[in-house]
Parts: C-alpha cells; sequence; structure tokens
C-alpha cells in the first residue's frame, strides 16, 4: 500500500520540560495537552512496537530517527491492546505511507489511540539535553494558544516515575490463554505450559512462546501463588513492564513466595521482570539517569563471552553488589557496565534485563525464550523418566 498524505500535520504543538526548556514544533495524532516523563530511544526502526509498548506508560518517547511513518501501521506489529507511551517525538513525519502491510497512517493511527504526537523540532537538541540533564518530566500541547508557564507547572508537579506502580494500571485483569503465534508463523503443538505474570507483556513475547511451541497462559500481577500453580505450569516467565520496580510491592511479594513454594519450578525474568526478582531475592534497584532505551545496546555472556547486540527499555536497574551469594552475574552491559542478567546457583532461575523476543529486533538474543521452552521439555523429559 502507497499513500501520499496531503499534510501530516494538524496544528501547531509545544513541549515544556520541568527544568524550564522549551521546544515548539508542529502536532499530529491527538489534539490534547499531556505530562509524562520524556526519555529518548535510538531506534533504527519499529516505531509502532515501541508506541505499543506498555513498558512506556506515563513517557513521552522521543525518536531519534530522522524520519517516522514510512510504513505505517498495522495490527500484527502491535505490542498491546491499550497501553503504551503516553506521547510521541519525533523529527518528522513522512508524508509518503509505503509498505504492502500498511492499514493506516501514523498520524490518524495517534488519533484514533488517543497519543498526541509533535515534530519538526530538534529533537537532537532535546536528546543532548535529556543526555546531560537526565530524564525528566515534562508537559506536551498539542492544542492551540499555549500557557508556557501553565505547561512548566504540569511538568513541574507532575508524578514522577520513581515511586510509581504502573504495572498495576496495564497488567491482565483476568487470566487467559494466548494461542497466535507471530505473523506468517505456524505455532508448533504445544507439549509444556508456561505462566506468564503480566507487568504489562509485549505480545510479541506470547508470540514466540507460541511459536517454540509453549500453551501460555497469562495471569494478572497481582495472581496468588496458588492460582498460577493450579495451572501446573513447566515454567513461569516475568514479563517486562513500566515504572519504579520497587514499587511494586505486591509483585516483589509473590514472586518470593513462588519461588519458596516451588523450589524446583524453571522462571524467566525478563525487564521489569528481572528487576522483581533480584527484588524478591533481597537485591536493590536504582534509577538511571536517562535509561535505556534502543537497539543497540552490546551484552555480553559472561559465561561464553559472546556479545549480543540487544534492544532495551528501562529506566531503573539492579545494584551488582546487591545480588547476593544464591545469584551470580550472567550479562553484562557494555555501554555502562550494568547488570544485564543474572542466574541462581542452584536451581533453573534466571532473567535478563532486554527484550529477546526480538520485535522489532536485532536478532541476536531470540533464542532465549526459544532456549527456554527447550529447557522446560528437558526437565520435563527427565521426570517422566524417573
Amino acid at each position: 500500500m502507497t499513500m501520499q498524505l496531503t499534510d501530516p500535520y494538524n496544528g501547531e504543538a509545544t513541549l515544556v520540560l520541568a527544568d524550564g526548556r522549551v521546544f515548539r514544533g508542529r502536532s499530529f495524532g491527538a489534539r490534547t495537552t499531556i505530562t509524562g516523563e520524556v526519555v529518548f530511544n535510538t531506534a533504527l526502526t519499529g516505531y509502532q512496537e515501541i508506541i505499543t509498548d506498555p513498558s512506556y506508560a506515563g513517557q513521552l518517547v522521543c525518536l531519534t530517527t530522522p524520519e517516522i511513518g514510512n510504513v505505517g501501521t498495522n495490527p500484527e506489529d502491535e505490542e498491546s491492546v491499550g497501553h503504551g507511551c503516553t506521547g510521541l517525538l519525533v523529527r518528522a513525519v513522512s508524508p509518503v505511507v509505503s509498505n504492502y502491510r500498511s492499514h493506516e497512517p501514523l498520524p490518524q493511527y495517534l488519533a484514533r489511540l488517543g497519543i498526541p504526537g509533535m515534530a519538526e523540532f530538534d529533537t537532537r537538541a532535546l536528546t543532548r539535553h535529556l543526555r546531560d540533564r537526565g530524564a525528566m518530566m515534562a508537559a506536551l500541547c498539542c492544542e492551540q494558544a499555549p500557557d508556557i508557564e501553565k505547561l512548566r507547572a504540569l511538568a513541574e508537579s507532575a508524578e514522577p516515575m520513581g515511586g510509581r506502580d504502573l504495572a498495576s494500571t496495564v497488567t491482565t485483569k483476568r487470566v487467559y490463554e494466548w494461542t497466535e503465534g507471530s505473523w506468517g508463523q505456524t505455532p508448533a503443538k504445544p507439549d509444556v505450559a508456561v505462566a506468564v505474570i503480566d507487568y504489562g507483556v509485549k505480545l510479541s513475547i506470547l508470540r514466540r512462546l507460541r511459536d517454540a511451541g509453549a500453551r501460555v497462559w497469562v495471569v494478572p500481577a497481582d495472581a496468588p501463588v496458588n492460582e498460577i500453580l493450579a495451572l501446573k505450569p513447566d515454567g513461569v516467565l516475568l514479563s517486562n513492564g513500566p515504572g519504579d520496580p520497587a514499587a511494586v510491592t505486591i509483585a516483589v511479594q509473590r514472586i518470593r513466595e513462588l519461588l519458596a513454594d516451588a523450589p524446583t519450578l524453571s522462571v524467566f525474568g525478563i525487564c521489569l521482570g528481572h528487576q522483581l526478582l533480584c527484588l524478591a531475592l533481597g537485591g536493590r534497584t536504582y534509577k538511571l539517569k536517562f535509561g535505556h532505551h534502543g537497539g543497540n545496546h552490546p551484552v555480553r555472556d559472561e559465561q561464553t563471552g559472546a556479545v549480543a547486540i540487544t534492544a532495551q527499555n528501562h529506566g531503573f536497574a539492579v545494584e551488582l553488589d546487591s545480588l547476593g551469594e544464591g545469584a551470580s552475574l550472567s550479562h553484562l552491559n557494555l555501554f555502562d557496565r550494568t547488570v544485564a542478567g543474572l542466574r541462581l546457583r542452584d536451581r533453573p532461575v534466571s532473567s535478563v534485563q532486554y527484550h529477546p523476543e526480538d520485535a522489532p529486533g536485532p536478532h541476536d538474543s531470540r533464542g532465549l525464550l526459544s532456549g527456554f521452552v527447550e529447557q522446560l521439555r528437558s526437565r520435563q523429559s527427565v521426570s517422566a523418566a524417573c
């Protein structure tokens, strides 16, 4: 599908940071005024996956790629339904949409979702400002005649990310089975079961698990352990999600109970799930200056020495010295030497601080989820033999 947009913009837009910095541009998407934490993402592709990633709840995402919207949007590339970023900031919106999978141009897509966007301003200057000053709260006005002082007051009074339990706002409210595989793929017949605790799970994680032959159950973030174990899972996956892990106290308690009640169960954590696992093990987390958001983060496997380029999206990290004697560092972020993964020495429990479902890419770590399913399959065979 190729479509020429007469004009992707629908008015003026103003972004006011909590420290008083003002950026002016043109608006697209929803015509509204919102607040959120501004972060920058360095990924070159996958804007629809970024927009609909629940891990971006409460955030205004600045994309550093010069032009966005070239391939339009489609239902298959959504990472959630009804969740994702609060606003989108880009250098320019493409006036041409050209992709055979496209259903809807980006401006119309954002308008339908109620997400405001701002373009035609210096995103490089904004990114450098955030890199120097750190991620900060801001107000984005995509309506006429903005009051700068009022917008600054909105930004200054907005609730910061630290201390916010956003996982409870994006988690499922009920248990359900996920049966859909990846686009263009025929899922293998399920022979193992995985319970995914939903803190804001990306749909691609569920799709990849189905591709690998897992029966997938999705459960709420606060689901009691007995309800999870009643599903008879061969393994449990702790999903990605938004906000401050230390604020999701009920999830930390549930993971602690799960580890105590099912000491032989395989557990794998991703991103927020990784952080919550560490907290459940007695570790500590802290807020990063501007977070890790993008598809170019090098991570080293400490056992093999292999380096993978990974997709990451988080504003908090785990304190390495707090892991304790029972856990060991499995992966290291080579950008800033933060904890990118851990494993327990005496049981099948591990986690990573990045997104191995490879949506939208890169694909270096795509074997982790299929490897997790294969681990469950092997353990199942051993149990059957015994």
